[in-house]
Order: structure tokens, then C-alpha cells, then sequence
């Protein structure tokens, strides 16, 4: 007779309530309770049972008079009744309490009637780490390998103590690799549960930091054309209005007119791509004396270097960085010069806006509010977003000096475009 016919004392069943109390073989997939409860296994072992219970049977009447068969074959018919029900509840939930109670209590007879059933203690074990939780799951497995280890004794005529230890040794090392399968499935799940909420958080935060990211590129969008081109009309109108009807006055307002539909144009261009199609197309220097021009028309030039492409997204923040310091020109300098000059180094591009105006100390200069003050903010973060150098050099009566310097490798020459 087989020494490890039996299951012994089982591990904590899995608390239900982690699944809605469910723990059947069939529906082990979406109630990963321990790798034991995955349908193959649970179809492997329900076969098994079978499959060793015919073997048994067959093995069991070959060997005993048509009298002893008939007390054995009720309980096996008896036993394999009740676990079909146990199997077929446990597809759905765990099996009820009184079943498995009724199932162990015939199996133990069984086994101790004829020892020749022992080998399917095997499959009574996992049924009852299904079936049952903490103290019950022990309690029935324990039953289960007593039972198992007697009627193997007996086997022997009581002088083979192996056949009474095997089974109990052989139980409680299934148990213990039981246990360590289930322990890891939990701490797998644990670990599982840990990344997606991670992932999660991760997720949200990097939407959020989309958010606050596109709000400040749109912020300086806005203040580098919109906001700046109307401030700069408002003056140009309050001026023709002081001068009014001087010949004065009336450049001042065609000038104020000309910033006005400027403004119409990057505000269509905003809604549309947030871009400048009629800068876009021009050379880089000119598209950036066109921009200076905007808001101080007498702005000058210089252009040191070979000019090349670069980046559009490096131009585009030129572009920007120009018409936010010629509006400051315009709106704060009162200079008589402005001189705007971009350098080409191999693998940098520089821009400087130089005024004589009034001047100001950086380090006093007003935090943004609704009034403004977001002009040098928005300028030093779109250089330094793309992993360049900003400063700004000024002092009361000195004049101001607007310094950029942005990586900008050489770009592919584009045939009819120029540089």
C-alpha cells in the first residue's frame, strides 16, 4: 500500500472574503487563491480521483469475497457521490460545511474498511484546502491523513510503523510546499496590487504635469503676442488721443491699427496651432527683425556668424524672446536705440536685445501679477526648457541687455528655403 495516500494537516484556507467567497476548482481563474486552485490542476486532480478510484475498486473486489464487497462498495459509492457534489459546488462557491463533514467522515471509514482507496487521499487534499478555512482546513485534512495512516497500519497487520508515520510525514510536507505555493501567490497579488496603484498614481501625475505644463506654454503664448501687441496699441491710442488731430496723432493710431491686426492674426494663428506661419516662412534674421520691428520700428539687426537652419522649436522660441523684449522696449525703455543681434556658433545660437532706455534692477523687478511682470518669466523659461542659457543685464539709466544662448545643431538645408 502506497505510504503517501493522504493529506495532512492543511494550511490556513484563503480567507474568502478576499474574493467574495469563492473557491472552486472550475472557477479557480478568477479566484487565484494559490496556484493548487488554477482549473488545469484542479481538472488534473478531480481526473486522478477517478481514475484511482476505479483502479481501487477493481483492485478491491479482485481480492476480497462478494460479502465484504458489499459494506465497501456503498461507502466508495457513497464517497464518490459526495465529492462529485463538493466539486460541482466548489465551481461556483465553497462548498458548504455539512458536505465536507459528511465527505471526510465516509472517506475515513472507506479508508480504514479497505486501505486499498488510501491513494486517493490525494485528491481529498486539495478539496479540503478549497473547502474550508484556518482551524477547519487542518482539522479536516487531519481526519483525512489519521484515517489514511490507520487503515494502512492495519494493512500490516500492525508491525509496519512506516505505514503509520508515511502518511502523516508525507502530509505534512504537502502542506508545507501548500503553504509556500500560497504564501508567494499572496505576495505576488500584494506586489501586483502595489505596481498598479503606482502606475496609477504615476499616470495622474504625469497628466497633471501635462496640464500645468501646456497651461504655462499657452500662458507665454499669449503674453508674447497677444498680450503684448494690445498693450502696446493701448498706448499708441492713448498717445493719438492726447495729440489728437496732430499729424502725430494719426501715425500713432495707423501704427496702433497695424499692431491691432498683427494681434488678430497671432491670436487666429493661436486657436488654429498656436504658431506664426508668416514668421515661419521667413529667414531667421529677417523673421526676427520683423518681430522687433512690431513694437520698436527704428530696431536694427547684426548677424554674426554663418547663418544656418535650426531647430524650429529653437526658433520659434527666438521669435518669441524677440517680441516680448521689444514690447518691453516699447511699453517700459523709453530708449532712442534698440539693436537685436544673433550669432551662429557650430553648435549654439545666440540673441542679444540691446536698449538704451531707462534700464531697471533685475533683482527688484515686480513679481508676475494680473498688472504683468510676465515678460522675463516667460522668456527665461522657454530657453531654459530647451537646455539654454538666459540673463538679463540692466541697471537705472544703463540701458538692458537681453541675452540668450540655445543649443542648436546644424539642420539639413531644405532646397528653396532659406536660412
Amino acid at each position: 500500500m502506497p505510504p503517501r495516500a493522504t493529506a495532512s494537516h492543511a494550511a490556513p484556507a484563503p480567507d474568502p472574503g478576499a474574493n467574495g467567497g469563492t473557491g472552486g476548482a472550475a472557477a479557480s481563474n478568477s479566484t487565484p487563491e494559490g496556484l493548487p486552485r488554477l482549473g488545469r490542476i484542479d481538472t488534473a486532480v478531480h481526473l486522478g480521483f477517478g481514475v484511482l478510484m476505479v483502479a481501487s475498486l477493481v483492485r478491491y473486489v479482485m481480492r476480497h469475497s462478494p460479502a465484504d464487497n458489499i459494506l465497501v462498495l456503498g461507502l466508495a459509492a457513497g464517497a464518490c457521490l459526495l465529492y462529485l457534489a463538493v466539486a460541482i459546488q466548489a465551481q461556483r462557491a465553497r462548498p458548504g460545511a455539512p458536505w465536507m463533514v459528511a465527505l471526510v467522515g465516509v472517506w475515513a471509514v472507506l479508508v480504514i474498511a479497505a486501505p486499498s482507496f488510501a491513494w486517493c487521499s490525494f485528491a481529498l487534499f486539495f478539496l479540503c484546502r478549497i473547502a474550508f478555512n484556518g482551524a477547519a482546513a487542518y482539522i479536516a485534512a487531519g481526519v483525512t491523513a489519521a484515517a489514511t495512516a490507520a487503515g494502512l497500519f492495519k494493512l500490516s497487520d500492525g508491525t509496519d510503523l512506516a505505514m503509520l508515520l508515511g502518511p502523516l510525514a508525507v502530509g505534512v510536507m504537502l502542506t508545507l510546499v501548500y503553504d509556500r505555493i500560497q504564501h508567494d501567490a499572496e505576495e505576488q497579488r500584494r506586489l501586483h496590487a502595489e505596481v498598479s496603484l503606482a502606475q496609477g498614481q504615476l499616470a495622474a501625475s504625469e497628466r497633471r504635469a501635462g496640464t500645468i505644463a501646456e497651461r504655462e506654454r499657452v500662458s507665454r503664448e499669449i503674453h508674447d503676442t497677444v498680450t503684448q501687441g494690445l498693450a502696446s496699441s493701448l498706448l499708441l491710442l492713448e498717445a493719438a488721443g492726447r495729440a489728437w488731430p496732430a499729424d502725430a496723432a494719426r501715425a500713432d493710431l495707423g501704427q496702433a491699427t497695424a499692431l491691432l491686426r498683427g494681434n488678430l492674426s497671432e491670436t487666429r494663428n493661436l486657436v488654429h496651432e498656436l504658431a506664426s506661419p508668416g514668421l515661419d516662412a521667413s529667414p531667421l534674421p529677417d523673421a526676427l527683425l520683423v518681430a522687433a520691428r512690431q513694437y520698436v520700428p527704428a530696431a536694427r539687426l547684426l548677424v554674426t556668424g554663418e547663418p544656418r537652419n535650426v531647430p524650429a522649436d529653437v526658433r520659434h522660441a527666438l521669435l518669441r524672446v524677440v517680441q516680448s523684449a521689444a514690447s518691453n522696449i516699447k511699453l517700459h525703455a523709453a530708449a532712442s536705440t534698440a539693436t537685436v543681434t544673433l550669432g551662429f556658433l557650430p553648435d549654439a545660437v545666440t540673441l542679444d536685445v540691446y536698449d538704451d532706455g531707462t534700464g531697471f534692477d533685475p533683482a527688484a523687478a515686480a513679481p508676475p501679477s494680473g498688472a504683468g511682470g510676465y515678460g522675463l518669466r516667460a522668456m527665461r523659461q522657454r530657453v531654459e526648457q530647451l537646455g539654454g542659457a538666459f540673463s538679463v543685464e540692466s541697471a537705472p539709466g544703463e540701458g538692458t541687455i537681453i541675452a540668450a544662448q540655445l543649443p542648436a545643431a546644424a539642420e539639413p538645408e531644405i532646397p528653396g528655403e532659406a536660412p
